[in-house]
């Protein structure tokens, strides 16, 4: 082999890797139940849930001890990077959605979907509170098996303690896009404007409707 066709072949398989690589949809994540942690040697698992506005999801996972962080997003859409305008029209099928990466060893996935079950309204079927439209629905998208059984387990239960038709969907995750930065954490850079929105909304009010003491709690 000449010196000029050793060193082409190996530029022209770089070239082929680097294409490659740079045309897969830069926002997608596509996660399994779990995963490394970027630091040391821990194993994180991953949820994703709907809850209607993903503000309003952040808060109380984000004060849970062994969640390592939490990812407001869309999920379940037709639409490679949707942007908030393109998803809150409704036209996409993505619902607003929160990713929690956390510690297995710390705090459990049933104990998580306790958590979720008790901020959102799981019998309204026209969205969350004041928002309405299939953006804002509830949903459950899990990971592996594990994952589902044990979400259709919890909403086994929810139903019989309210005693209601449960509407909150329990589908596999799929695609998962991390919002426009300004959503994130929204709850802690615009304090004022997110009570606000949250009180106008009435979600406070109708989560104690629903779930009286447990409202809001893991």
């Amino acid at each position: 082999m000449s010196v000029k066709r050793r060193y082409v072949i190996p530029l022209i398989a770089v070239l082929i890797l680097l294409t490659s690589f740079h045309s897969r949809p830069p926002q997608a994540q596509q996660k399994s139940a779990t995963e490394s942690a970027s630091a040391g040697g821990d194993k994180l698992s991953v949820a994703t849930f709907a809850g209607g506005c993903f503000w309003c999801m952040e808060p109380p996972f984000d004060k849970i001890e062994g969640v390592k962080s939490t990812v407001s997003g869309y999920i379940g859409g037709r639409v490679e990077n949707p942007t908030y305008a393109q998803v809150s029209s409704g036209r996409t099928g993505h619902a607003e959605a929160l990713q929690v990466k956390f510690d297995p060893q710390k705090v459990s996935y049933p104990e998580l979907l306790t958590l979720f079950w008790h901020n959102v309204d799981p019998t309204q079927a026209d969205g969350q509170f004041c928002d309405k439209g299939n953006q804002y629905r509830t949903a459950i998208f899990y990971h592996d098996e594990e994952q589902k059984q044990l979400a259709e387990k919890s909403k086994q239960e929810v139903k019989q303690e309210l005693g209601r038709r449960i509407q909150t969907q329990i589908v596999k995750a799929k695609d998962f896009y991390p919002a426009e930065e300004y959503h994130q954490d929204y709850y802690i850079k615009n304090p004022t404007k997110y009570k606000f929105y949250r009180w106008k909304c009435g979600r406070d009010a109708q989560l104690d409707k629903v779930w009286g003491d447990k409202a809001r709690k893991p």
